[in-house]
């Protein structure tokens, strides 16, 4: 993708295969299942069933029934989706909150496994494992080479709660492997991502997703900052992509007063239904802003939406994905399921945000893309809307539908001092896998000399460190002149600085050396001291 040239600092996942989708769900209870074999009778069973009996080769039926279902679903809307059975656990465990699996954070490093991070309280972290750690045997057979794909290391340590697995571990400094027998378990998946003090008075959440128990963490994440002295607050909903609708009810609640228009949902089917504030909310005056960018979509919309509508905060960074539409998730006798659009919500005034998906798939699937080339992402006079688009909030402030949440404050992409090398080092992964190495073989020496706020006060990409990167990519080559690499250096030091953090300590500690960098952070710090 075009748009896509912020760095991307994350390069491990969690060994829980998770994948985040663009969708609402009604609630975390919402699902449905037809027990019933009608979706198999008719002329498609006609068809398949023909097929089977006098195709001249041999098919796999299965195959065959979920490709043809997944064409169907794109003739609806793109976010009507068809799930096979084999993905439906795998795509179900974000928005549960949990997968069951050995419970570390991982990267692949020139065709071995290192362990990025431990999760804290699971398997791995009770026997010993490490951040640092290469995996190099499972269960007695070699697990390097470059067969090894992030795939193929889900699929091997992922599993049943309670089954083993042995890992042989080589460890620097010593001399031999170390074996662990890893009893597999219920590993946690975290909405809230980080939560701490900006400053004396504002209190920073980032939420990467709406899923079971998220509610839940931003309370436990609020209370906490709420002890520390939190007056204000920033709600980072950037790149949140969405979940269930229900829980961006709970979290909006905690903003809004009693009786107040949170949602509304209709559809051809589904008679209207309000979702409105109770008297519950505990931050219900406090000086208020949501981020949010264009990978902000669904739920993270619902939440914007609202607070928007009610002139109850405001709302910095770009324009929102734009996703207006309700999925009602069915499961079928085969163990998939169907996740079907059955409603579209409004916002308090009446706004629906949905953008267009009448011109296909296809164009649907490129319009970030197509921001970027429009100016949008660098520029809010780019982007225009209809007078039939605009809607009026009490304070008599515009707004508008179609096509997702306008921000009060625009922000544009940071593409400051960007040049094709820096996006080479980005785009090859070369900047993440020279962090990783660097933190791998200076572990012990930084813990002992940086305490975490001595990381974040005192720490900095020297020249030694500059020597080291710049040796490392020549070992890639990845050359360029010294001073187009002196200004990539400082372009992205910061990244550097952050990638070690994270791995060094915990995200909190990644996000605040961020922060120093956070256009649309700096901004709505500076909102929230405004007299």
């Amino acid at each position: 993708m075009k748009y896509i040239l912020q760095p991307l600092i994350y390069a491990v996942l969690i060994v829980a295969g998770i994948f985040i989708g663009l969708f609402l769900l009604p609630s975390p209870q919402g699902y449905t299942s037809i027990k019933r074999s009608e979706l198999n009778s008719g002329k498609i069973a006609d068809i398949i069933q023909f097929i089977q009996n006098e195709y001249v080769d041999t098919v796999n039926t299965t195959q065959l029934v979920d490709n043809t279902i997944e064409q169907m679903m794109q003739q609806l809307d793109p976010h009507s989706a068809y799930i096979p059975a084999s993905e439906l656990k795998q795509v179900n465990e974000p928005l549960r909150g949990n997968f069951e699996g050995i419970g570390i954070e991982f990267h692949i490093s020139r065709d071995t496994v290192m362990v990025v991070n431990v999760i804290a309280g699971g398997p791995s972290a009770a026997v010993g494992l490490m951040a640092g750690d290469r995996i190099v045997k499972v269960d007695g057979k070699n697990f390097y080479g470059a067969q090894i794909t992030n795939d193929t290391v889900l699929k091997t340590l992922r599993g049943q709660g309670g089954t083993k697995v042995k890992l042989s571990i080589h460890r620097s400094g010593t001399g031999k492997l170390i074996d662990y027998t890893i009893t597999r378990g219920n590993i946690p998946i975290y909405s809230v991502d980080a939560a701490y003090m900006a400053d004396s008075e504002t209190g920073y959440i980032r939420m990467s997703r709406f899923g079971e128990k998220t509610y839940d963490e931003y309370m436990e994440a609020y209370e906490k900052l709420n002890g520390q002295g939190m007056q204000k607050l920033i709600l980072d909903l950037r790149g949140n992509g969405g979940g269930f609708l229900e829980i961006a009810q709970q979290i909006a609640d905690e903003f809004l007063p009693d009786g107040k228009m949170i949602v509304y949902t209709a559809g051809r089917k589904q008679p209207r239904k309000n979702y409105e504030a109770t008297a519950n909310g505990k931050f219900e005056t406090g000086k208020l802003v949501v981020l949010i960018d264009e990978g902000s979509a669904s739920a993270s919309e619902i939440v914007a939406g609202a607070v928007q509508d009610w002139d109850r905060g405001t709302i910095v960074g770009r324009r929102s994905f734009g996703k207006g539409l309700v999925q009602q998730q069915t499961e079928l006798q085969d163990g998939s399921a169907l996740r079907l659009t059955i409603a579209r919500y409004y916002t308090p005034t009446g706004r629906s945000i949905q953008k267009a998906y009448n011109q296909g798939y296809d164009d649907y699937e490129n319009d970030l893309n197509n921001r970027y080339d429009h100016g949008e992402l660098l520029n809010a006079d780019s982007i225009k809307f209809a007078d039939s688009l605009k809607y009026k909030t009490p304070s008599g402030k515009i707004v508008y539908g179609g096509g997702g949440i306008m921000p009060d404050v625009f922000v544009p992409l940071d593409t400051a001092g960007r040049n094709r090398f820096t996006d080479i080092l980005y785009a090859s992964g070369a900047l993440n896998e020279f962090c990783y190495k660097y933190v791998d073989e200076n572990r012990n020496v930084l813990k002992s000399k940086f305490s975490e706020t001595a990381f974040l006060n005192s720490f900095q990409i020297d020249a030694t460190i500059a020597q080291k990167l710049k040796s490392y990519l020549r070992k890639q080559d990845i050359t360029t002149d010294d001073a187009t690499f002196n200004k990539a250096l400082t372009q992205t030091s910061n990244q550097m600085k952050a990638i070690m953090g994270r791995q060094l300590y915990n995200n909190e500690v990644m996000y605040k050396v961020l922060q120093q960098d956070d256009k649309a952070l700096k901004k709505a710090l500076q909102i929230l001291n405004e007299k």
